[in-house]
């Protein structure tokens, strides 16, 4: 790899193949591996194979939404460290306070520019010890 930055693994949960597709596009662009998980249940199946190093997770999601998924990975031992960035179209105080309250580092409001989703994994992710190395 040419680039000198590293490489993370991100996970990203939305019920919008748009928002999923520009995801991948901007976090592929800034050299990072991604995995991408429809709503709450798909990313809860694919977490423990993939271990993500930082998790962007929409808040409104048919079946589990944003808060229960952040709430159910925070609640494992395993991921409780892992950085969960909360998305939302809304930029309201209450959502912003209730995803600190289930766990989230963040949030940003979508649509999100493709340099605020590559900040936000160097934010989160570069602070996160790599227990692999």
């Amino acid at each position: 790899m040419s680039s000198d930055l590293p490489c993370y693994k991100v996970l990203v949960i939305d019920d919008s193949n748009t928002i999923r597709r520009s995801a991948e596009i901007f976090l592929k662009q800034g050299g990072h591996e991604v995995l991408l998980a429809e709503d709450g249940f798909d990313a809860l199946s694919k977490i423990n194979d993939f271990e993500p190093d930082v998790i962007f997770c929409d808040i409104l999601m048919p079946r589990l939404d944003g808060y229960q998924t952040c709430a159910i990975i925070k609640k494992n031992v395993k991921y409780s460290a892992t950085p969960v960035v909360m998305l939302s179209s809304k930029d309201g105080v209450f959502d912003k306070a209730r995803g600190r309250m289930v766990g989230s580092q963040d949030y940003l409001t979508k649509p999100f520019t493709k340099d605020q989703l590559l900040q936000a994994v160097r934010q989160y992710a570069g602070a996160q010890p790599k227990e692999s190395q």
